[in-house]
């Protein structure tokens, strides 16, 4: 641990480890964000630690950054000092490229972010626009006075947005996919939602089904406790196979699924594929159920059937999501295809600070072109909306 800025209202301290930080004050400070999500929770962050899956060694070191009155935890978000890119989803292996060809270092650089989760919601975990404003500050300090080249906050929520526009960071624009739930009244059940969708997009949807039905799969829901431990062995063979299918290596370890399947047992959500008495695929879903959001995480199988995919990951979850009440569910990054099944554009940020001036100028000018492509992608994604017009959607 080490002190990085005192006054005499507050100080700031630097945290090798979330282990360091209460745990309590932690979800307590997120629990008053806007846009919490499960994936802050300082279990799943000290899982991602103690599991080996984001350490010095895979290229995440830890420097989460509290901002303490007296004992009392009043701001904190995590962040890291990363020597690669790698598992953030936010691309900046161009920028990297210009700094080493100008002679530069880009790496090391700060990172505010989730490791492996291109989930947004709030980064700056804060009680009020002062203390977001803080956290930001001390991101610019901690880089500047270690020489390095940059700071980055990534999937952050709206309110992080404005504070890191007022602090004069820079933001990135990117797409989603994100499913919502009609208004009133909600779906009444998956058939209820495909009536709202157009009729080529039903017949693509009802082919598709039709297809894994028709290859004899039939799927199993487990939530929270029901999921047993030789589940997550199934499920973790498929997320590695899935890799395997990329000639990559998995980010997460066996040990992180264990750890989180313990600490956060109601945020969890798996569906299993059977033919049979042989189990195929699996999926895994994230559940928020205090604000009734979900999101798809990972999948894979151990063989090819046509369609499984689609099935495992979007129609099972989102006929679970509308017979349970929930509200949303994001597909997870990228994905234009998600559109044709329901799910609609959603814009996501990031925010940039640059220590070296010309870099950051020469950022700023391309974030300003891409972000003007973003725009017209969205109105362009806004014309091929796959539902009926007369409908919420």
């Amino acid at each position: 641990m080490g002190v990085q800025e005192t006054s005499n209202d507050y100080v700031i301290r630097v945290f090798a480890s979330p282990a360091e930080i209460d745990a309590a004050q932690w979800n307590s400070l997120l629990d008053a964000q806007p846009s919490a999500t499960p994936f802050m929770r300082h279990e799943y962050l000290l899982a991602l630690h103690e599991s080996a899956s984001a350490t010095p060694e895979a290229g995440w070191t830890a420097q989460f950054i509290a901002l303490f009155t007296g004992e009392v935890l009043v701001a904190a978000c995590p962040l890291y000092l990363k020597d690669h890119s790698y598992g953030e989803y936010v691309f900046d292996w161009v920028w990297a490229d210009a700094y080493q060809r100008g002679g530069l270092a880009y790496y090391p650089k700060l990172l505010c972010a989730v490791p492996f989760t291109p989930v947004p919601g709030a980064r700056l975990l804060a009680r009020d626009d002062a203390s977001r404003a803080l956290l930001l500050r001390a991101m610019q300090s901690l880089a500047q006075g270690a020489g390095l080249s940059s700071a980055h906050v990534l999937f952050l929520g709206d309110a992080d947005q404005r504070a890191a526009t007022a602090a004069g960071w820079m933001l990135r624009s990117a797409v989603q996919f994100h499913w919502s739930n009609r208004e009133a009244p909600p779906y009444a059940d998956f058939e209820d939602f495909l009536a709202s969708l157009q009729r080529e997009k039903r017949k693509k949807i009802a082919q598709e089904r039709r297809k894994v039905q028709q290859a004899g799969v039939n799927f199993v829901a487990r939530a929270g406790e029901e999921i047993t431990p030789a589940d997550w062995d199934f499920f973790y063979r498929c997320y590695t196979l899935t890799y395997g299918v990329h000639h990559s290596t998995p980010y997460l370890t066996r040990d992180f699924f264990a750890r989180v399947a313990r600490a956060m047992p109601r945020n969890w959500l798996l569906f299993i594929a059977e033919r049979g008495s042989e189990r195929i695929a699996a999926s895994l879903i994230a559940l928020d159920p205090a604000r009734g959001n979900a999101f798809g995480r990972y999948w894979g199988a151990t063989e090819y059937v046509p369609c499984l995919h689609f099935e495992a990951c979007y129609y099972q979850p989102l006929a679970w999501c509308i017979a349970n009440g929930y509200r949303r569910f994001e597909g997870g990054a990228q994905g234009e295809h998600k559109m044709a099944r329901g799910l609609l554009p959603v814009a996501t940020a990031s925010a940039h600070w640059l220590a070296h001036p010309q870099f950051a100028q020469a950022v700023a000018d391309f974030l300003h072109r891409e972000g003007r492509a973003v725009e017209s992608y969205m109105d362009e994604l806004d014309e091929r909306r796959p539902f009926k017009p007369e409908s919420a959607g």
